[in-house]
């Protein structure tokens, strides 16, 4: 046998691996959407919260093994450049009749990373760009539903979109959802319209599952027009279902997706479809980022990064040091013409904070992992990014020598980070406090004070309060974004500072009691939030209760009890039991 073929079965051999790994891996995030709608059924929140920490650990676990399966059988880390272009070409024809062929390229390159240099990280060895279309890839049961009303009636069609999902958990009273619905489109759109030859309403056929809620996507069609709606379905007090609202706004039904919420479980044997006909209900919205949502975070990263690159080379602006009070911690720069912010973790911290890289580093995975309720947002994490040198002022180039130079590395041109987080561009608190409004400043300490008691009820205390370390979204909700000080709730001792023993040791400096490591004192939030008058009333308006400690022990004794609050992705004035009288309580 020649070398030639020796080299060819070897790389068969490899690129065959390669795909089953992927393969296996994809069988469990399928499992993990179908557990989900389990776990919905039986109510059980906490499943819910497992498996999504669960499925976030699971994709560089399969990593892991298929990079050491091809290292311990094919020696694959010893394998000649010819050899891993031939790897390469193999696996796209193993690709071409895939369900998921966009998911697999991804998978590739993230084995590669673990087992090549970087310096082979060029179309030659990995994929760069995709090489498999996306477009037309069939899928069963089918990606989306279709109803025609004009055939059976619009109730009676609505009414089977809610129950071809099949749950398993009686509707407390199905026929008053279907009423609310059919209203709630009468409302938005003034008078039905005449039916056209096409009507149909169009429906994604798996329900998106995340924290206590089921979430239906569809839009109907009529003509040239399409209407996008959502419906979310919760349990009652009993535990029967019922749909809460309907959302027919594009930009609310995007807000559903926010990077600031936990990620969705959903069984998805087409992801790229669901992609497609999400984008077509919301078409603002990237594709990385509802990948990212999907719980495909890994495809997420790979598109958001070919966006990065493509904005690199058709813009000249530089990165800079963001705007706002440098962290003790993290060191913060941005690029003006691009909305996201890159963040490195400084090599030594502020004299405050005693902690150490691994320790921040868990403190963001713990992000990843919780229920964010809306009010964190959400980071994609890189390792070994490679930017275009010239591209960085000398004022970053400078504190990123001074202040992370173990995260660099020179490669002539490009500037390689070993490490570093990039989220969502926000306007900090801080810097939006000091030329808001008196209204905007009434509306955004309102938000801020929100964001804690909700952090608070999902068990996250975010340790530093100060207003720099939250932002402003752009639709003027308010987030939490600095990380390295958050704890579980149920982790911090919340005290009473006790009473001196006379009156000259309040005057003094020094503390007269004793304060352990995750001891917090409530009272003394007054000290540091509210020097500025213009946000003290409205503080004190709403949120006073979080200066006593009774608020944060009563959210730790219903998180010890169990208790999973209910958080609304949407104003609580667009719920049925808000805008219809009669709906009572649900």
């Amino acid at each position: 046998m020649d070398i030639a073929t020796v080299q060819n079965a070897l790389a068969q051999s490899v690129a065959a691996a390669m795909i089953d790994g992927f393969n296996r891996h994809y069988r469990l995030i399928r499992r993990y959407g179908q557990e989900a709608k389990r776990l919905f059924e039986a109510g059980d929140w906490k499943g819910v919260h497992d498996a999504v920490r669960e499925r976030i650990r699971s994709y560089d676990d399969r990593v892991r093994e298929a990079a050491d399966e091809l290292c311990a059988n094919f020696a694959a880390a010893t394998l000649d450049d010819a050899t891993w272009q031939q790897v390469k070409l193999l696996y796209i024809g193993l690709l071409i009749n895939h369900k998921q062929p966009e998911l697999a390229e991804t998978f590739f390159n993230s084995v590669c990373s673990k087992i090549l240099h970087r310096t082979y990280f060029h179309n030659d060895y990995i994929f760069a760009r995709p090489a498999v279309s996306t477009e037309y890839i069939q899928s069963y049961p089918p990606t989306y539903r279709s109803y025609y009303p004009a055939h059976h009636g619009l109730r009676r069609t609505v009414r089977q979109i809610i129950l071809d999902f099949d749950w398993q958990r009686p509707f407390a009273d199905l026929e008053r959802d279907v009423d609310y619905i059919l209203r709630s489109t009468r409302q938005r759109l003034g008078e039905w319209p005449a039916p056209e030859a096409n009507a149909q309403i169009q429906v994604l056929h798996s329900a998106f599952y995340r924290n206590k809620g089921a979430y239906v996507f569809g839009k109907a069609i009529n003509g040239h027009d399409e209407y996008p709606f959502a419906m979310p379905v919760l349990h009652d007090a009993q535990g029967k279902l019922y749909i809460d609202t309907i959302l027919f706004d594009s930009g609310l039904i995007s807000v559903l997706f926010s990077l600031s919420r936990a990620y969705f479980m959903v069984d998805m044997e087409v992801p790229s479809a669901y992609v497609q006909f999400l984008r077509s209900i919301m078409p603002l919205k990237p594709p990385s980022e509802l990948y990212t949502m999907l719980g495909l975070g890994k495809q997420g990263k790979t598109m958001f990064f070919r966006d990065l690159k493509e904005h690199l080379r058709h813009s000249e602006d530089q990165f800079i040091i963001a705007p706002g009070i440098a962290g003790l911690v993290m060191l913060v720069f941005t690029l003006p013409s691009y909305p996201y912010v890159f963040k490195l973790i400084k090599d030594v911290f502020g004299a405050s904070k005693e902690m150490d890289r691994e320790t921040v580093k868990r403190k963001y995975l713990l992000v990843k992992q919780v229920d964010r309720v809306g009010r964190m947002a959400d980071t994609l994490e890189f390792s070994q990014v490679a930017l275009p040198r010239k591209r960085f002022s000398p004022e970053l180039l400078a504190a990123l020598q001074t202040l992370a130079p173990s995260l660099l590395e020179d490669e002539g041109e490009n500037l390689v980070i070993r490490h570093l987080y990039i989220e969502r561009r926000l306007t900090p608190l801080n810097i939006y406090l000091d030329s808001a409004t008196p209204e905007q400043i009434d509306h955004a300490v309102l938000e801020y004070g929100n964001a804690i008691k909700e952090l608070a009820c999902a068990n996250i205390f975010p340790g530093d309060m100060l207003w720099k370390n939250f932002g402003v979204t752009r639709y003027n909700r308010v987030v939490f974004y600095d990380y390295d000080e958050i704890e579980y709730m149920t982790d911090t001792n919340f005290r009473v500072i006790p009473e001196a023993p006379y009156p000259e040791m309040e005057m003094s400096g020094e503390p007269w009691y004793s304060v352990a490591k995750n001891d917090v004192f409530p009272e003394e939030f007054a000290s540091f939030l509210l020097g500025s008058p213009k946000v003290r009333s409205a503080f004190l308006k709403y949120h006073r209760a979080l200066l006593n400690v009774r608020f944060w022990r009563t959210a730790q004794e219903r998180i010890r009890a169990g208790h999973v609050e209910d958080f609304f992705p949407y104003s609580e004035e667009l719920r049925f039991c808000k805008v219809f009288a009669d709906a009572g309580a649900a």
